[in-house]
């Protein structure tokens, strides 16, 4: 009896992850640059903009290069969801469209991040290699994300 209830849940779970596989979420496939990506902020030197496609952008901009597993559900839709939240949180490509409170708190959100080196995820990193921060490139973010904070703030006091 043990036995036909272990094969029945099998076979039903068998059945739920063929099934599964038919659900694909929506891709991230938009402009990760456009009208109001980060760089109609301020300026942003090659080197940054480099660390911040490599490290930053398929989690936090409108475009994903996903990796081949991510059409293996429940792992594509397990990415998406990270992705709609990494989003969510911080977009790249909608930063421009963020009052400047909110890309001031940003700014400090992303040099904390970077500085406690919560940011890019380890899960991301341990697939993507090339996502690691060396400690040269920590440090260029986090002046960078300093120097963007008082770049706006100085800003928004000139403009009261």
């Amino acid at each position: 009896m043990k036995n036909i209830s272990i094969k029945k849940v099998a076979i039903v779970l068998g059945i739920m992850l063929i099934l599964i596989q038919l659900y694909h979420p929506t891709p991230n496939d938009g402009n990760a640059l456009g009208g109001n990506d980060i760089t109609n902020t301020l300026p942003i030197s090659d080197d940054v903009m480099m660390i911040l496609k490599t490290s930053c952008f398929d989690c936090h901009s409108n475009h994903t290069d996903y990796p081949w597993y991510s059409k293996i559900q429940p792992i594509g839709i397990w990415l998406a969801n990270h992705i709609d939240e990494g989003k969510r949180e911080l977009n790249f490509s909608e930063f421009n469209s963020y009052k400047n409170k909110r890309k001031k708190h940003k700014f400090e959100e992303i040099a904390k991040e970077i500085k406690e080196h919560e940011m890019p995820l380890n899960s991301y990193t341990f697939i993507h290699k090339n996502a690691l921060l060396s400690n040269e490139q920590t440090l260029l973010l986090m002046s960078w994300a300093d120097n963007a904070f008082l770049s706006i703030h100085l800003d928004s006091i000139t403009h009261h």
